[in-house]
């Protein structure tokens, strides 16, 4: 499904120590609402640090979600993505519900939909999204960001794979909160 695809997918997301991106109700707040009065080492980066939030986020032109993450992002004040091409994987989504987003089916029509746009660089979000893409061959680079907490259950970042994947570390860089970030090139996708 590679072949002839013009568009980098990159994804960053975080996750807990133990692996999970949300519990298994989709809540967030163990990541959001840290407590404040815990005491880390101070932050430091590596030579080559991992993009932070912003700079990723104005470096890409579409965005790849599911369903989950798209609903947990209806629950915002506003939509968050105004400026972004936002395709969401879903099977029981209505196409032209939203007009912020441009629904595909499965995987190969979310290709089709970045191929016919020209996407540049597409950010991939969302656990089963990541999977899926990860499966495909179709993420090429992947930050990091682990939480200081255990939550014990929850939505995993990964799920299987049908091959080892590999992985050429790029870089990290720890904050003052604890959260320690890596960032990734997936060594199959590398040309």
């Amino acid at each position: 499904m590679t072949m002839g695809r013009n568009w980098r997918g990159l994804a960053l997301i975080a996750t807990s120590a133990d692996g999970y991106i949300a519990r298994e109700d989709g809540d967030i707040r163990w990541l959001t609402d840290a407590p404040a009065e815990m005491r880390h080492v101070p932050g430091h980066t590596s030579p080559h640090p991992p993009p932070d939030f912003h700079d990723f986020y104005g470096s890409v032109d579409h965005m790849v979600i599911g369903r989950g993450t798209y609903e947990k992002v209806l629950t915002f004040d506003s939509w968050p993505y105004k400026e972004k091409r936002v395709v969401v994987l879903s099977t029981t989504l209505g196409e032209g519900q939203d007009s912020n987003v441009t629904v595909a089916r499965d995987v190969q029509g979310a290709v089709e939909i970045l191929d016919e746009r020209k996407a540049r660089r597409v950010y991939v979000d969302g656990g089963k999204v990541i999977q899926t893409f990860l499966r495909h061959r179709l993420l090429d680079e992947l930050t990091i960001s682990v939480a200081p907490v255990l939550i014990g259950a929850g939505l995993p970042l990964f799920g299987r794979l049908d091959d080892d994947v590999r992985l050429i570390h790029l870089g990290s860089s720890s904050g003052d909160t604890g959260m320690v970030t890596s960032h990734y090139a997936v060594a199959e996708n590398l040309a």
